[in-house]
């Protein structure tokens, strides 16, 4: 496995590429709505980037190994759908719960965030969801630091969902970035502490935890891309990018519109 860590010129440009994926969120929260399709959603992402920030959205014909391309510019899973879900002609509906999946490509390195949005009046389950997935991912910011391992990230989310009673799913993980949008090393959401790679000073990864109200088995639709529950229960996500500085961490994919984390959460000091 091989892990770079990036120099002070990649990070400031990953800040930017950060900030602006970010943005891009900020900037569709209003369209949300009950009776927008996803590709309406994924059309108005799309030009944001293109016309008004300059970005490459990274998603956009991206065929690892083994997949065809991509055919849209951002991922947008709904309800029971974990992630890769496709924009298309789905409408939205009051009580909805979505994944807004954006990478940006700005000066040739990536940005990579994800939030989840309610549509009108969700249920409270679908909620406490949303909520306790969102407190999975700030657990896991929470143990990056240098010396710290990547099963110590793993660990905190996992103990938390699973006492919530929900599962983690564990096909898809984080991952390192930037010049590359898929960099080594995996960072699953799941495992013991102590374990793992040692984090250091300058490693950029995602961490994005996909939590189940159900059980953690998933199957792939016959787009081969969307990937949903076995169960057809509700799953959420949320996902930022982040560095290991010196002293902690530095949380790029950050805006004006970017939720503040939860304050009980101890560890969050740091920079």
């Amino acid at each position: 496995m091989s892990i770079s860590l990036k120099t002070p010129a990649e990070i400031e440009k990953m800040r930017v590429a950060g900030r602006l994926a970010a943005e891009v969120l900020d900037y569709i929260a209003p369209f949300v709505v009950p009776g927008v399709t996803t590709g309406e959603l994924d059309r108005l992402c799309h030009e944001f980037m293109e016309d008004v920030q300059g970005c490459i959205p990274a998603p956009l014909n991206y065929a690892p190994p083994g997949y065809k391309p991509y055919p849209k510019a951002t991922c947008i899973s709904v309800n029971h759908q974990v992630c890769h879900g496709v924009p298309g002609d789905r409408q939205l509906k009051n009580g909805d719960v979505l994944n807004i999946d954006i990478t940006t490509i700005k000066d040739g390195y990536h940005g990579d965030t994800s939030r989840m949005f309610q549509v009108g009046d969700a249920s409270i389950q679908a909620k406490r969801l949303c909520e306790v997935t969102f407190e999975c991912l700030w657990l896991g910011i929470a143990q990056v630091k240098p010396g710290g391992h990547l099963g110590d990230i793993g660990q905190a989310i996992q103990a938390h969902a699973e006492n919530a009673g929900y599962s983690v799913v564990r096909e898809f993980c984080g991952h390192g970035i930037g010049a590359q949008f898929h960099e080594d090393p995996q960072v699953v959401h799941y495992g013991k502490a102590g374990t793992g790679i040692q984090l250091r000073p300058n490693m950029i990864f995602t961490i994005e935890p996909m939590i189940n109200a159900g059980k953690a088995a998933i199957r792939e639709l016959a787009d081969g891309w969307t990937i949903v529950t076995k169960d057809h229960s509700l799953s959420a996500q949320w996902e930022h990018t982040v560095l290991v500085t010196e002293s902690g961490f530095e949380v790029l994919t950050l805006s004006a519109g970017a939720r503040l984390p939860p304050e009980w959460i101890e560890g969050l000091g740091r920079s």
